[in-house]
């Protein structure tokens, strides 16, 4: 199995080097493209100067743009899988063939990295938004998760084609119920995962409110008419 890494970027001037270090050491047999998502800071320096394969988008577009792009790559160059993974690096390498043997095995479409597996997971108001959500998605599709919220994700070839042509899916808690609903195979991996090495991450108690009340709208309402 192919496998690439897609690591969308936006100002991890911080911690993106020795991300991209950590990820080649563990997994060396998994390629990997970082999405420069517009960065103001150095991040796109440090990816030139230390060689980093990436490609950089002139403007941020966002985190949807960001990862279209890399499932754009995957798909032009024949990979197998895409594994969602992150910058800041909260993501641990060494669980992505456990995800990889997952997809074969259980023949997935997707693999979700399960914080909650391990005893882990978002607390407070984002713990209680990742248990709503993941009730949402039982009820609208039937699939049982225990960490939607998880940005860890494993996608086979049949995602990738679609994430790499359609104008509006995500990388999202809301997609993965709706593709759950249309047919496809959502399975769990247990994984710890660690705080973020550097930067800032834009997930405040405002934005976090938001970003649930967006996706649980969107579970209830707009993938009906998807």
């Amino acid at each position: 199995m192919r496998i690439l890494a897609v690591i969308p970027a936006y100002n991890e001037e911080e911690c993106i080097e020795q991300t991209v270090t950590n990820l080649v050491t563990t997994c060396p047999e998994v390629d990997y493209l970082i999405v420069n998502d517009g960065s103001t800071d150095n991040t796109e320096k440090i990816c030139r100067t230390q060689n980093l394969n990436h490609v950089t988008l002139s403007v941020n577009s966002g985190l949807a743009c960001g990862f279209q792009t890399g499932m754009k790559y995957a798909e032009r160059h024949g990979y197998d899988a895409v594994v969602q993974f992150d910058a800041d690096g909260q993501h641990l390498p060494e669980y992505i063939l456990p995800m990889a043997e997952a997809l074969q095995d259980e023949h997935a479409n997707i693999v979700i990295a399960s914080r909650a597996l391990v005893g882990e997971g978002p607390t407070g108001a984002r713990g209680a938004g990742s248990k709503l959500i993941s009730a949402l998605i039982r009820l609208t599709s039937g699939t049982r998760l225990t960490d939607p919220t998880s940005g860890m994700r494993m996608y086979d070839r049949e995602m990738i084609t679609q994430f790499a042509h359609a104008f509006d899916l995500t990388p999202e808690p809301d997609t993965i119920a709706l593709m759950a609903r249309k047919g496809a195979k959502v399975v769990e991996v247990p994984a710890h995962m660690q705080e973020r090495q550097g930067g800032t991450s834009y997930l405040d108690l405002p934005n976090v409110i938001r970003y649930m009340s967006r996706t649980c709208f969107s579970i209830l309402m707009f993938q009906w008419f998807r």
